[in-house]
């Protein structure tokens, strides 16, 4: 049997046993299946192909080093290589999806490419494996470079991932930075290096903007063609898709909307709110928060989730009926475990808020009270907000939570400074809010609302990496607070 026959048959063993993964000098891959392959050439040294949708390789194999029935271990040459390498192909015991396979593989890329960008750094740690107990998501490549004595945590976002996953990268940057300043003793680990596919990192403007001066961080893009990572400043401009709603706007269409919501709204006038759809000629009705009908020139349609239907005159006992439903099943008393009373709990707790923003603090002036001031682009994050003023006329942004998330603190940051800039702008007067208030210059205060026992436990670490500006109160609710908000904890 020839060298090229054995090559053909352990590979043909090897490749029907299931999935492989392919090692290569330090590098990996992991074909997408259907995995295909070909042994051609001469018989002494034959030549190698491998391919699927996310690998094309050809080598010119020299011996098999080693083999198993997991393994195969071959002497190959690289074209335009004067020395040989190593491939090893394994079969794996189990077969990873494609998301699995894609964040592995930017694994084993970004390693190649920091060494390349960094060639005085020394990659002492890269993962991609989740660490729940300290709140680190497998979405993200993070990982410890050193120079020296200088240490830096670094973490990376992978094409492909969504706006939310590139828009909460830096809440689990600084938690991977407090980690391993935890973890080395704080003073080695001196700066952040975030790395965001490339015409992303414009996203994190205004978070960044609001984060402590003192902070060394710095953010790169990475052309993943190019396989190259620049250095980008985004607070310079910050994230210009979003702007001041103009307020006269929303009041003139709650106006043409008035009349033919009327009637709905005195079905149940203590539990139904009008509100504006920013950007859109739409006005929502909300039982409680939740969405029930709509109006939209001069049509009226009402529904929960995807069902929808418009209203008409002899359809009108099924609204009736859906109005009775709510008021059985979205209320205090009510089955916890229903639909209609877990669905959108910040937009209950905000709406009760908004009766009476006192309920949060006396300091706060009932008059002003306005929602959805900034109307943000599709797709960013839906942070429920709404913009006051102290009775001292001090701008006050209140954020809600119902559960735990460690991204509330840069959601609210990422506000504040869009707030802040419209400020200092003069846009808020310009735009129809606070009329006849001569508004303080301070920055806004920030009042974070949750249940007092939903506050996320990485909140205070988050917190502390935030600028002196940004003035902070987090209020801690009563866990029953659908019975009536009951402050329990101001910090």
């Amino acid at each position: 049997m020839s060298f090229a026959e054995k090559l053909r048959a352990g590979l043909g063993d090897l490749f029907t046993s299931g999935p492989v993964e392919i090692r290569e000098n330090g590098g990996r891959t992991t074909p997408m299946p259907p995995l295909s392959w070909e042994v051609r050439g001469a018989e002494d040294k034959p030549l190698l192909h491998l391919w699927a949708e996310n690998c094309n390789v050809t080598r010119r194999v020299l011996a098999i080093a080693d083999q198993s029935n997991e393994r195969i271990l071959l002497s190959v040459e690289r074209f335009g290589r004067s020395s040989p390498g190593r491939m090893e192909i394994i079969r794996l015991s189990f077969q990873r999806n494609p998301k699995q396979i894609s964040r592995e593989d930017f694994r084993e890329l970004l390693r190649r490419i920091l060494a390349e960008k960094f060639p005085d750094e020394t990659v002492e740690r890269l993962s991609v494996a989740p660490d729940l107990e300290h709140s680190l998501s497998r979405v993200y490549a993070r990982g410890i470079s050193r120079k020296g004595a200088i240490r830096g945590a670094f973490l990376a976002v992978p094409e492909g991932e969504t706006q939310d996953a590139i828009e909460s990268s830096l809440t689990f940057a600084l938690l991977w930075l407090e980690r391993a300043r935890q973890s080395r003793g704080n003073a080695s680990v001196s700066f952040l290096r975030l790395i965001l596919p490339e015409g992303k990192a414009a996203l994190l403007g205004h978070q960044l903007n609001a984060l402590d001066r003192r902070l060394a961080i710095q953010v790169y893009e990475l052309n993943y063609r190019l396989e190259q990572v620049e250095r980008t400043d985004p607070r310079a401009n910050g994230n210009i898709n979003s702007w001041l709603a103009p307020r006269h706007e929303s009041e003139l269409l709650l106006d043409r909307a008035r009349s033919d919501l009327a009637g709905i709204v005195a079905m149940a006038p203590e539990a139904i709110s009008p509100h504006v759809v920013p950007r859109e000629p739409e006005v929502l009705l909300r039982f409680r928060g939740l969405p029930f009908a709509r109006w939209r020139e001069g049509v009226v349609t009402y529904g929960t989730g995807k069902t929808w239907r418009e209203l008409r005159g002899r359809n009108e006992h099924e609204l009736k009926q859906l109005l009775q439903n709510l008021r059985n099943l979205r209320n205090p008393a009510a089955d916890p475990r229903h639909l209609f009373y877990r669905a959108q709990p910040e937009r209950w707790m905000q709406a009760m808020v908004m009766q009476d923003v006192n309920r949060v603090d006396v300091a706060l002036d009932p008059e002003y009270v306005y929602e959805q001031v900034i109307a943000r682009t599709a797709g960013q994050h839906g942070v429920l907000d709404l913009l006051t003023v102290t009775k001292s006329k001090r701008l006050a942004i209140l954020e809600f939570k119902a559960a735990e998330n460690p991204e509330l603190p840069l959601q609210a940051a990422d506000y504040w400074d869009r707030i802040r800039r419209h400020q200092t702008q003069g846009d808020l007067v310009r735009y129809g809010y606070f009329p006849h208030l001569q508004l303080q210059d301070a920055p806004p205060i920030v009042y974070l609302v949750a249940p007092a026992l939903r506050f996320h436990p990485t909140t205070g670490t988050i917190l502390s990496y935030l600028s002196a500006e940004m003035e902070v109160v987090r209020v801690g609710l009563a866990e029953n607070w659908r019975r009536g908000l009951r402050v329990v904890m101001r910090q």
